[in-house]
C-alpha cells in the first residue's frame, strides 16, 4: 500500500469517528451476587456514547420496569438505547448512565415483603446502589442521581424518592401504582395475590409507608421540594385516580411540581413518548437549572 493510500485509510477512518461515537451500548444480563437475597440478581445498563472513549464521570437514571416485566423491559419495549442516543445527540439530555434493576425474579415488587423474608428495598439501597455506583463511572452525589419507572417501577420510583429524598435529585413517576388505599386492602391483596395472609397489626405497620399520599401527609414540604418532580399519566389509564390524588395532595402543601395527562392508557407507546420528556427533565437538574 503506498503512502497516499496509507494516509486516505487513516483519514476515513478519523472521519467515521464521530458516527460511531454517537451509539450507546446496553448491556440486558448482567447481574451480580446479593447476600441480602441470597441469589443472583439479573440487571441492565445503558453506556453513553462516548463513555469507553472517555474518562470522565457520568450522572445516573435508575430506570425502574413494571409488574410482570424484567431488567429487559425498558430495552425490549421502552427503546432505552435508541431514544436516549437520539435525545443526547439533540442536545436535551446530558449523556448519563442509566441502570434497570430486575424487580421480577423469585418474587415481585420493589419493596421489602411484609413477612420480612424477601428484603428488596434493602437490597436496592444497600447492594444494589452501591455495587453499580462502584462498577461503572457514577458520580454517587444526589445531584447527578434520578429515579423514574412506570406503573409497578412508578410506585416504586415515588415511594423510594419520598422515603430518601436525600439521595435524588429528580424522580419521574409514570403511570404509577401509588400503593394500597387502606389496611384491608395490604390485607386482600397479600391473599389474593401473594397467597399469604397478614393480621391487622402488621398491615397497619406496614401501610403508612407503602402509600404515596400517606407518605406526603407525614412530610413537610421542604422534605418533598428536595426532590423535583414528574408526575405523568394517561387520561384513559386506570391508575388515573391516584395520580390525580397525588397531585392533589401535592398542590395542598404547595409543593413545586410538573403533572401531566396525556391522552393515552397503560401502554408501552404511552411510556415511550414519555421517555424523551423525563430524560430532558431530569438534565436540567444534572446541569443546575
Amino acid at each position: 500500500m503506498n503512502q497516499i493510500l496509507k494516509k486516505l485509510v487513516v483519514y476515513t477512518w478519523f472521519l467515521t469517528l464521530p458516527t460511531i461515537a454517537q451509539t450507546g451500548k446496553v448491556f440486558d444480563k448482567l447481574s451480580h451476587t446479593s447476600k441480602i437475597l441470597k441469589t443472583e440478581r439479573h440487571f441492565s445498563v445503558y453506556l453513553p456514547p462516548d463513555y469507553e472513549i472517555s474518562e470522565r464521570s457520568y450522572p445516573v437514571l435508575y430506570l425502574l420496569h413494571g409488574a410482570g416485566d424484567d431488567q429487559t423491559g425498558w430495552v425490549q419495549f421502552g427503546e432505552v438505547l435508541r431514544i436516549t442516543d437520539n435525545a443526547i445527540k439533540e442536545g436535551t439530555a446530558t449523556p448519563m448512565i442509566i441502570i434497570m434493576p430486575d424487580a421480577f425474579t423469585n418474587r415481585m415488587g420493589y419493596f421489602n415483603d411484609i413477612r420480612g423474608d424477601w428484603n428488596y428495598e434493602d437490597y436496592f439501597f444497600n447492594e444494589f446502589m452501591p455495587y453499580v455506583e462502584k462498577t461503572y463511572r457514577i458520580k454517587s452525589q444526589k445531584r447527578y442521581r434520578a429515579i423514574a419507572g412506570l406503573s409497578m417501577g412508578g410506585g416504586g420510583s415515588f415511594i423510594y424518592a419520598l422515603r430518601h429524598p436525600e439521595l435524588f435529585s429528580s424522580a419521574c413517576p409514570l403511570s404509577a401504582y401509588i400503593g394500597p388505599k387502606s389496611v384491608k386492602e395490604v390485607q386482600d391483596f397479600t391473599k389474593n395475590f401473594m397467597n399469604y395472609e397478614v393480621d391487622e397489626i402488621k398491615a397497619q405497620n406496614y401501610f403508612p409507608n407503602h402509600n404515596v399520599l400517606s407518605l406526603i401527609e407525614n412530610m413537610t414540604k421542604e422534605q418533598m421540594e428536595s426532590v423535583r418532580w414528574y408526575i405523568d399519566c394517561g387520561d384513559d389509564d386506570f391508575l388515573f385516580e391516584g395520580n390525580s390524588l397525588v397531585h392533589i395532595a401535592l398542590r395542598k402543601k404547595n409543593v413545586s411540581h410538573e403533572f401531566r395527562i396525556r391522552d393515552g392508557g397503560h401502554t408501552w407507546t404511552y411510556w415511550r413518548d414519555s421517555l424523551p420528556v423525563v430524560l430532558k427533565f431530569i438534565s436540567d437538574a444534572f446541569h443546575q437549572y
